[in-house]
């Protein structure tokens, strides 16, 4: 193709540089703001380590529920488009547009002690969900979910399935035909979903804080011990957002074949 004929107008220019700015500059803002100095022992303070071990611990744990549950969901949905498929796809899509804040209101009310499901929980086994550690890992799977289920249906969409049609006239059923060929050949979609989950489950604020509370040591994340530090200790707020910058670069570049395709 011409050059000539591919290049963009001049008046782009101007406002593509302010939206790159718009991005750039709170970025430049935090780390102008950081405290560099005394970087290393707001990071390894007692209560910086113990919020970063339950962030760590809660999200990956919520990344293994989005597989095992996420993934026969991811699926089902590929397989299918009708009314039913899509009224689900919409329940799973609403998460990621839901404000946080709602998402953890409702997640009080579901599983509270007289919520929807909750009472019984109580009742029947004695499980008292909200402000538990195990209310973060239900947060963070319930906001990070969607991310794996929908980034997985797109592999599954895209799949070939003369594959498995090949497979199942050499006598291979519907599951070994799934675990040892469409399982391989969506590893990299997989591989994405897991990493866009737990990312988003290491950030998430809202709903956590809405449905767990902020409890050192139980339900203080790291999200939550930056919005707990902001009024206590500026320095250790900035601190400890630089380290959830990092992770958020570090998955960007992990998926960077992904998402920025080189030409």
């Amino acid at each position: 193709m011409n050059r000539a004929h591919s290049r963009l107008p001049n008046w782009l220019l101007a406002p593509a540089l302010i939206a790159a700015v718009l991005f750039l500059l709170p970025l430049l803002a935090l780390l102008t703001e950081a405290p560099w100095r005394d970087l290393l022992p707001l990071l390894t303070s007692n209560e910086t380590l113990q919020a970063l071990a339950l962030s760590v611990r809660c999200s990956l744990i919520a990344a293994l529920l989005c597989l095992l549950l996420g993934l026969p969901l991811a699926t089902w949905l590929a397989h299918g488009n009708g009314l039913l498929h899509t009224s689900v796809r919409v329940l799973v899509t609403l998460p990621m547009v839901l404000p946080p804040i709602v998402g953890g209101l409702a997640l009080l009310k579901a599983f509270g002690g007289n919520g929807l499901l909750g009472g019984a929980l109580v009742d029947w086994f004695g499980l008292d969900i909200p402000f538990t550690t195990s209310a973060v890992v239900l947060a963070t799977t319930y906001v990070a979910m969607p991310f794996f289920v929908l980034t997985v249906e797109g592999g599954l969409r895209t799949f070939d399935r003369r594959y498995t049609e090949a497979a199942a006239t050499l006598g291979a059923g519907p599951w070994r035909s799934f675990c040892t060929v469409t399982l391989p050949l969506v590893q990299p979609t997989l591989r994405a979903g897991l990493l866009l989950a737990w990312a988003r489950a290491l950030g998430e604020f809202g709903a956590t804080i809405t449905f767990a509370g902020s409890f050192a040591g139980r339900t203080r994340t790291l999200p939550i011990a930056v919005h707990h530090a902001l009024d206590t200790n500026p320095p250790a707020a900035v601190a400890l957002s630089l380290v959830l910058l990092l992770v958020s670069a570090l998955v960007l570049f992990l998926l960077r074949h992904r998402w920025f395709p080189s030409r």
